[in-house]
């Protein structure tokens, strides 16, 4: 596997982000508020993900790894960087249910509805009365 590089999103390349989430997962649009984080090979995007701030609390949202690099173990490679340099405590994700093994495996434990921050818990209940088939997860660091 050559050099993967993690780092920000540079702001100049959120139209590039848009796109490739258009492309490749269109319920996802990244917005210039969102704390967008990348995996680089080869200065050529192959993996996203967005945290959107809520109160003090952040929702890890939208990892988008590119259909070239999948199979690859960069998912992985992806969340062992963000646990290094990034994820606290104060994150939360929802997680789709064919994913949560994969969240777990990187820190996030499976916590019910009532254990959200009640700003994340009215989104969820959106998101689940929308038909969705959500668990709600939470960081834990491990350190």
């Amino acid at each position: 596997m050559d050099t993967l590089k993690f780092g920000m999103l540079d702001p100049i390349k959120l139209p590039i982000a848009k796109k490739l989430y258009k492309a490749h997962y269109p319920a996802g649009k990244p917005k210039s508020d969102e704390r967008i984080l990348t995996l680089s090979q080869n200065h050529s995007l192959c993996a996203l993900v967005r945290f959107r701030s809520i109160e003090q609390y952040r929702l890890m949202t939208g990892m988008l790894v590119l259909p070239d690099f999948r199979q690859q173990g960069i998912g992985h490679h992806f969340m062992a960087q963000l646990q290094q340099n990034e994820l606290t405590n104060s994150d939360f994700c929802f997680a789709l249910e064919h994913l949560q093994g994969f969240y777990s495996q990187h820190g996030f434990k499976v916590i019910t509805q009532e254990e959200l921050p009640s700003p994340l818990k009215q989104l969820f209940s959106r998101y689940i009365h929308g038909g969705k088939t959500l668990a709600a997860m939470r960081y834990i660091d491990p350190r």
